[in-house]
């Protein structure tokens, strides 16, 4: 289980604070004083400082790294058997999963083409009526009118006549514009890899983390978390928890400099030779100068700590927040230069859409997506798994004249 926490003496705690006044702001931070057995993890000692304001937050770790709290990795935790006499729960596949969390979005897109259909034919009023179906399930402005110059030009030059036509036809163009952001995330040529975690509050950062070191292991890699996010209640605890499940050493302190602690997780891993640094950081909206600016800082302790990271910076999207996805994106490009995204909750919005607007005006590669809470619910991004998910079932089971929604 994990490690007690310690605390420091007086005298520790009253030189701490004054030492890191006097190192100039930019300065490259030490190497933790604390050093890092490879064999059997030691509880390491701890400093309870007064929580920075947030603005100063990173200021401060650019010019000393803390001391850490290191959680050993816990011991397997054994999976529930079910009542005796009772059959386990069977798991559906992911498939079924994809499927099954992307009903809501389904329903807005491939129920109004149920309903748009009937006995009608496909004419321009009826492409109209889809321009709007399109554009309640947030896929935007841009990739709405793509769409359906696509499916008018299809219509015209094939000829279309049935809803099983045009939704084969709707499907083939939603495949085109979202299959750029098909991009796996390639693991290599570092050690640590380090990739670093950012999003607004509320977004599913820390639960991601916890799925991602999930999908890393079953890759054969090490993984080590390093708890950045120091100021929201709980945040620690909360990837404490997902290490305790995952059997992974996380990195925390207290309180104090996001940008410290995950300096000091580096160091851990590099001492520890482990594949993968997962660095959580605080969550902050892009409107918040200041903390885009904190975060910008936290980039560049990375950077300190190793020249070449962060070798990945994703950005975690709530698919409920639809069209309001592309401001996160450009805003936080413009601070940390994003390299990849993870859009979380797709199971529990009609906005699903908005992956067709990402990828028309603000394209970064879609690491993964998210369909649901259990752990192993965050899977690599595919176009068309995707495609096929969203239109099956859809307008397919409409037939002609059937008039009934999927």
């Amino acid at each position: 289980m994990f490690g007690f926490l310690k605390k420091k003496s007086a005298k520790a705690e009253a030189t701490a604070p004054a030492a890191a006044e006097q190192m100039p702001a930019e300065a490259a931070p030490e190497v933790a004083s604390t050093e890092v057995a490879s064999a059997e993890p030691v509880a390491q000692a701890v400093t309870e400082p007064a929580v920075p304001p947030v603005a100063e937050a990173a200021t401060a770790a650019e010019a000393a790294p803390a001391e850490r709290v290191e959680a050993a990795p816990a011991e397997p935790v054994e999976p529930a058997t079910p009542a005796p006499g009772e059959a386990p729960a069977p798991r559906l596949s992911w498939s079924e999963r994809l499927k099954a969390g992307l009903a809501r979005t389904r329903q807005q897109i491939g129920g109004g083409l149920a309903s748009l259909f009937g006995l009608r034919k496909i004419d321009e009023d009826l492409l109209e009526e889809l321009e709007s179906t399109l554009l309640m399930a947030d896929c935007g402005v841009d990739a709405t009118q793509h769409l359906i110059a696509d499916l008018r030009l299809r219509w015209k030059r094939d000829r279309l006549e049935t809803a099983d036509q045009l939704q084969k036809a709707l499907a083939d163009g939603l495949h085109g514009i979202i299959a750029p952001l098909e991009q796996p995330l390639e693991l290599g040529g570092h050690q640590p890899y380090i990739i670093m975690i950012a999003g607004v509050n509320g977004s599913g950062k820390t639960t991601s983390i916890g799925k991602l070191a999930k999908y890393f292991q079953a890759q054969g890699k090490s993984v080590l978390l390093a708890a950045g996010d120091t100021f929201r209640a709980a945040a620690r605890e909360q990837l404490m928890t997902w290490g305790e499940r995952n059997n992974v050493t996380v990195v925390a302190q207290e309180s104090g400099d996001a940008a410290a602690v995950i300096f000091d997780a580096i160091n851990a891993a590099r001492a520890r030779r482990i594949d993968v640094v997962l660095a959580d950081t605080a969550g902050r909206l892009p409107t918040q100068l200041h903390l885009m600016e904190e975060i910008a800082k936290v980039r560049r302790v990375i950077a300190k700590a190793d020249p070449s990271g962060p070798h990945e910076v994703l950005l975690v999207l709530d698919a409920n927040i639809g069209q309001n996805a592309l401001a996160q994106v450009k805003a936080f490009d413009k601070a940390i230069d994003v390299t990849g995204l993870v859009v979380t909750k797709l199971d529990g919005t009609a906005k699903g859409g908005v992956l067709a607007a990402i990828a028309r005006q603000c394209p970064k590669p879609l690491r993964f997506i998210g369909v649901g809470e259990g752990i192993d619910d965050l899977q690599p991004f595919k176009a068309r798994e995707f495609v096929d998910a969203l239109f099956e079932p859809g307008a397919a089971a409409v037939k002609s004249g059937a008039g009934k929604r999927a």
